[in-house]
């Protein structure tokens, strides 16, 4: 496990619980599936509302979108949070049902939720899946906001390798074939070192990737220690060399 960003991780952690109680513990309406589908706009309707992991939000003000034609109209009157990771607006992907979803589908099913946080007028809970005929979190909402809060560590985590061992720069043409470099930029990650290219292998992950790493001083985990081979993160386990190339040069050509 990468040992840096121990409170950025704890942060982004309680960011998620906050975002998934913020407002909605105590106050607000509590809903049945079937009241909730009486808010899909159309008319004689009393109003357009959907719901995001038991959230009832009121969304009048995106109508074009939402209301009967728009081209969300599918969202509107239920909890179709699954269709916010998936982009499935089939009846089978219109449900309320989290649970297999990955860490990135999750996290952008909290992004959306964080949207219409800001953007819309919270009405209150839908009692089902999500929340009980008392309005408490259910199993089910628990167990997706462990889910979410796993998936912001990992991101975390990988937010903080990324900045330890940025990724190449890499280009493929049919003649020369592939070509990883490394300079004060690449991967997007500004430094004052170039580094050289090597295979990162991640622990849990298939196949492996380039990095750029660093060649002098402390190893990044290392940081505070005054005894180091001062050979940066050379020595790294999960690194390995490419074959064929120089060890200590900044780029590296791989032919077909």
């Amino acid at each position: 496990m990468w040992r840096e960003g121990g409170a950025a991780v704890a942060l982004l952690c309680l960011g998620a619980a906050w975002l998934l109680g913020r407002g909605f513990e105590s106050r607000g309406r509590l809903l049945s599936s079937a009241e909730l589908a009486r808010y899909r706009g159309a008319t004689g309707e009393p109003g357009l509302y959907l719901a995001v992991l038991g959230r009832v939000f009121d969304v009048e003000r995106g109508r074009k979108h939402y209301g009967p034609g728009g081209a969300y109209s599918g969202l509107a009157g239920r909890d179709a949070s699954r269709a916010f990771a998936t982009g499935d607006f089939t009846p089978t992907g219109l449900v309320d049902d989290v649970s297999v979803l990955s860490a990135g589908e999750l996290l952008a099913i909290r992004s959306w939720l964080s949207f219409y946080r800001d953007n819309y007028e919270p009405v209150g809970k839908l009692v089902g899946r999500f929340y009980d005929e008392n309005g408490a979190p259910t199993a089910a909402l628990r167990q997706a906001e462990a889910a979410i809060e796993e998936a912001l560590k990992l991101q975390a985590e990988s937010e903080q390798m990324k900045q330890h061992f940025p990724p190449c720069n890499s280009e493929w043409s049919s003649a020369a074939g592939t070509r990883f470099w490394c300079s004060r930029q690449s991967g997007g990650i500004n430094r004052d070192w170039s580094g050289v290219p090597r295979k990162l292998f991640q622990p849990g992950s298939k196949g492996s990737h380039c990095v750029c790493v660093r060649t002098l001083g402390p190893p990044w985990d290392q940081a505070a220690s005054a005894e180091h081979s001062n050979r940066g993160d050379l020595d790294n386990p999960h690194l390995q060399e490419y074959d064929g190339c120089h060890p200590m040069a900044e780029q590296c050509i791989l032919t077909l």
